[in-house]
């Protein structure tokens, strides 16, 4: 456990269950929580990649816990991600994991692309009962330069509420292929939209804004999101 000024760091290890093995988690909370998101990684990246580190550090300053982990693909250094049945599975146990690490904490889950998609379909597969919203930091809707909705299919089986911080130069979401979707999901779904900046959150130098910037009005919006929907389930 290592505590820096009022947050606390602890390192984990989540049970996947018989014959699955185990994955590692990274813990990084507030002196108080009462708030706790379950954060995925992306394709590419595991839970260690800067991007994550920077949202978690984020987070806990706006009073928000979070739960990173790995799947078991990049727990094992593979470079094929895992099917979908493998990665809900380990989302399902993470939720769980957090859920005994923060017993009575208002639960969300979500994550970073391939980790966004992943959750939205554990939730979809009703594996993940007690989460009261997802949070999703650039979801997936289509592969690069391939235009589409069928990745968002499964989102009509979402009954909790979703936010979708998404970016405007995002190849792996169209931002009119998403407004259907989000059009169909009615009042489950929010967005917040930053024009410029790319599916890492990425901004030109051109623009004026920076990374950091970008960074900072999305886990500020994702936090305000938590809190409000918090609030509304209790």
């Amino acid at each position: 456990m290592l505590k820096d000024g009022t947050t606390t760091r602890t390192e984990h290890t989540i049970e996947l269950g018989p014959d699955r093995g185990t994955v590692s988690a990274l813990a990084l909370a507030p002196e108080r929580v009462s708030t706790a998101l379950a954060l995925a990684h992306g394709a590419g990246a595991g839970m260690r990649h800067p991007f994550m580190e920077a949202i978690a550090e984020r987070l806990a300053t706006r009073g928000v816990a979070t739960l990173r982990y790995q799947f078991p693909y990049m727990e094992k250094r593979l470079s094929r991600a895992d099917p979908p049945s493998v990665a809900t599975a380990t989302v399902k146990q993470a939720v769980f994991a957090m859920s005994e690490l923060w017993p009575g904490a208002r639960a969300f889950a979500g994550g970073k692309s391939f980790g966004a998609r992943m959750t939205s379909t554990a939730m979809a597969l009703g594996l993940l009962p007690d989460v009261r919203g997802l949070v999703f930091f650039g979801f997936p809707l289509h592969p690069a330069g391939r235009p589409g909705r069928e990745r968002a299919d499964h989102l009509e089986r979402v009954h909790v509420p979703m936010l979708f911080l998404q970016c405007t130069r995002d190849a792996l979401c169209d931002v009119e292929q998403l407004g259907v979707v989000l059009e169909r999901l009615g009042r489950r779904a929010a967005l917040r939209l930053w024009d410029g900046a790319d599916h890492s959150l990425h901004v030109l130098k051109r623009s004026g804004r920076t990374d950091a910037q970008v960074l900072d009005e999305s886990t500020q919006a994702a936090a305000e999101w938590m809190a409000e929907n918090a609030s509304a389930s209790t």
